[in-house]
């Protein structure tokens, strides 16, 4: 888990960008960027957030250009009601932390309380409107990011199926299988079979004939 230490000096407009790009829990395009935060996610803003930071991957495929948060960007967005404020627009930023720290607590309160554990990005995932194509993929991404420490580390399988209980068994297998198309993507199985549970063999998905049980994305 990140500390405060780790979140990026971000501006007015980033922390919105990213918030917006939480809130919504998918890939945006700037029409839809515009409409929901007031301005395009582009120039020097979309720079930083992607190529120097790593926290928003932009899809230049189409027109207008896309973006969604990266693992890094989730784990980003945990953490950021950890910071201080941006000087400049400093009362409209600390009213946005204000609200993602409130969340946090609740999220935390939750859990404790009643023993149910929700990411940030499972809680907006719920309220997110419904992706056509590539939802699955998504979801895995955000799962994974609530699930491993840091981008590159194993999950299980099993876990990570735990978190999309919502999603038919055959939609999580065909997105995993697309998955292995991206950059730093890698699914392996066990090394040690005599130490999977049924539950790890249970969530095991078949490339080429063999059981895989563990998941890593790392940057690409």
């Amino acid at each position: 888990m990140p500390t405060s230490d780790d979140v990026p000096a971000l501006t007015p407009n980033q922390i919105l960008a990213l918030v917006v790009l939480m809130s919504e829990a998918r890939e945006l395009d700037n029409n839809e960027l515009k409409e929901l935060a007031g301005f395009a996610l582009t120039g020097a803003d979309n720079v930083k957030l992607e190529k120097k930071l790593g926290l928003v991957e932009t899809n230049r495929s189409h027109r207008p250009f896309s973006h969604q948060l990266t693992e890094q960007g989730w784990r980003v967005m945990r953490q950021l009601h950890t910071t201080e404020p941006p000087k400049a627009g400093k009362s409209s930023s600390r009213t946005i932390l204000t609200l993602l720290g409130n969340l946090h607590r609740s999220l935390e309160q939750l859990q404790r309380t009643h023993g149910v554990k929700v990411s940030v990005g499972e809680f907006f995932m719920q309220h997110a409107e419904p992706a056509a194509e590539g939802d699955a993929e998504s979801r895995i991404r955000v799962a994974y990011a609530a699930l491993a420490a840091k981008p590159g580390d194993w999950v299980g399988l099993a876990d990570l199926r735990d978190e999309l209980t919502d999603l038919r068994r055959d939609e999580v297998d065909d997105a995993l299988l697309a998955l292995l198309d991206q950059d730093g993507v890698r699914i392996i199985p066990a090394a040690n079979t005599k130490a999977l549970t049924n539950r790890d063999l249970a969530a095991a998905v078949k490339i080429g004939g063999e059981d895989n049980h563990a998941l890593a994305i790392g940057q690409p």
